[in-house]
Order: structure tokens, then C-alpha cells, then sequence
């Protein structure tokens, strides 16, 4: 079997599927050990409290500047949704409501 076949087999897919998963779990892992070698200043905790919304807002605000007021109506309602009630599915609804009442009203 040469190299070709192997990679369009099923064998080929677990795999890669194997590869992904321990690619994953090294990136994860190497984390832990820098951050186990990091000692935690108050500057650093505050730093890695405003991460997570970081990186979402990085991911989703491209994607809604390319989709025009609609998406960006709809950004606006989860983040108020989510400030009021922080509860991550009430802003999810609020944000996929919004969008889908947009939608339909043309």
C-alpha cells in the first residue's frame, strides 16, 4: 500500500484524527507547565481574568463587521443581555433572537 491509498483510507482519517488529539492535548499541557513556572502578580491575574472575552470578541467581531448592522445589532443585544443577567444563555438567545427577528422583518 502505498502512501497515497494509506492517507485516503479509513486508516488515513484515524489518523489524522489521532494527530489532532495529541497536538491538542501538548498545546494544552505546555499551558499548564509555563503557567506552573509563572508566579501569579495581581497585574497577571487581571491580565488572565479578561482573556476569555478577549479572545471571543477577537473571533466575533470580524465576522460581524463582515455581515453588516444585522450582526452587529445582534452583538449589541448579547453583550447588554449578558451584562444584565450574566447567564451565557440568555445572551446567546438574546443575540440569535435578535438576528433571526432582523432577518425576518427583511
Amino acid at each position: 500500500m502505498n502512501t497515497a491509498t494509506f492517507i485516503a483510507s479509513p486508516w488515513g482519517s484515524v489518523l489524522a484524527i489521532a494527530a489532532m488529539a495529541l497536538v491538542t492535548f501538548l498545546c494544552r499541557i505546555a499551558g499548564v507547565v509555563v503557567m506552573s513556572r509563572v508566579r501569579i502578580t495581581p497585574r497577571i491575574e487581571r491580565g488572565l481574568r479578561a482573556l476569555p472575552g478577549s479572545i471571543i470578541l477577537a473571533t466575533i467581531l470580524p465576522v460581524a463587521m463582515d455581515n453588516g448592522w444585522p450582526a452587529i445589532a445582534a452583538l449589541a443585544a448579547a453583550i447588554v443581555a449578558m451584562a444584565v443577567t450574566r447567564i451565557d444563555i440568555v445572551g446567546l438567545l438574546a443575540g440569535l433572537g435578535t438576528l433571526a427577528v432582523i432577518r425576518a422583518l427583511g
